[in-house]
């Protein structure tokens, strides 16, 4: 099996290409061929045996798609995006990027050849939908995002479905909740604060609230997302129905809660450790964000997440801390 990761040096992209060549399979079907691409030459996995190519590119220029897909990849993770505080901020790099860098793949795998059909994984956001919303928000529910973000998501959907329905790919679109929490150095996401006010305390650094701790939001791990990339990749077009796109399950908390689960993991120096400092861009984009998702359906599919937010603190500190915080 032919395995393409877009974004692959990204936090999820590196997290996926770890638990591939870890696994060696997916849904029985042995991995012999890793292709990573990014804009940046993304790093190979050192425990993966069989072959891996590396390739720096951007989706969006011209012929880099049919470049990227020449080897006829069995199974496609399109994670390349900019995320989404920096979509707002530059609307062009957005458009560019999530939108056009979406259509250049789908249309190389169109014009691929005769008898390519490649599974398609897409990583959409919960930020193709916007306010008002009822108290949770099913699958269903209409899209109107409020953020530039949010728009480029909700036509990479569509694209995604117009694509697979003429059958060109088999499809799904995977709405990932907000993952949290994110190692390393923080993004331009608007959401990056999420983590930030985890991570940073448990290194022993001050962070950056920039909403009220009354801001609700669903959250999921890492760990989690790159579970349901795996499990929507062996998922048959029967079982997903006429709808291919689905929002994915987590836990849905508000920010005080989510200080709290650090307070009971970590104790009160390390909570001190976050600084109230309102931004006014990050508060508009959030506000337009929903709170809580009605993901019966993904969960009836199986698809599987985190049941508190204290499991979620310690994913992180297990996986990404070596199990260890600065008290």
């Amino acid at each position: 099996m032919h395995v393409l990761i877009t974004g692959a040096a990204g936090m999820i992209g590196r997290k996926l290409t770890d638990r591939l060549a870890q696994d060696g399979s997916v849904h029985g079907k042995a991995v012999e061929r890793l292709t990573l691409v990014d804009v940046v030459p993304p790093a190979k996995p050192v425990q993966f045996k069989g072959l891996v190519e590396t390739i720096a590119a951007d989706l969006s220029q011209p012929a880099e798609a049919g470049r990227v897909i020449a080897a006829r990849p069995d199974a496609i993770f399109h994670l390349a995006g900019v995320v989404s505080g920096e979509a707002e901020l530059d609307f062009e790099k957005g458009y560019r990027v999530n939108l056009d860098g979406t259509r250049a793949l789908l249309e190389a795998i169109r014009t691929a050849g005769v008898g390519y059909k490649p599974k398609v994984v897409y990583t959409s956001s919960i930020a193709v939908f916007g306010a008002p919303f009822p108290p949770s928000i099913p699958d269903d529910f209409h899209l109107t995002p409020l953020t530039s973000y949010g728009t480029q998501k909700a036509m990479g959907e569509l694209l995604l479905a117009d694509y697979s329905r003429r059958g060109f790919c088999d499809g799904i679109g995977i709405r990932l909740p907000t993952i949290v929490v994110r190692p390393g150095k923080p993004n331009a996401a608007a959401s990056g604060f999420f983590s930030g006010i985890i991570r940073e305390p448990l290194a022993g650094l001050e962070a950056t609230l920039p909403v009220p701790e009354t801001v609700a939001h669903t959250h999921a791990s890492p760990r989690a997302a790159v579970g349901f990339l795996l499990h929507a990749a062996g998922l048959s077009r029967e079982a997903l129905g006429a709808r291919i796109n689905l929002s994915m399950p987590g836990v849905c908390c508000t920010v005080a809660e989510q200080i709290a689960s650090l307070r009971r993991i970590a104790g009160e120096r390390v909570a001190a450790r976050i600084r109230h400092a309102s931004d006014p861009l990050i508060a508009r984009i959030v506000e337009g964000w929903p709170q809580r998702i009605d993901a019966r359906r993904a969960r009836a599919l199986g698809f599987t997440a985190e049941s508190s937010f204290d499991e979620i603190v310690r994913i992180h500190i297990d996986e990404d801390r070596g199990g260890s915080f600065v008290a």
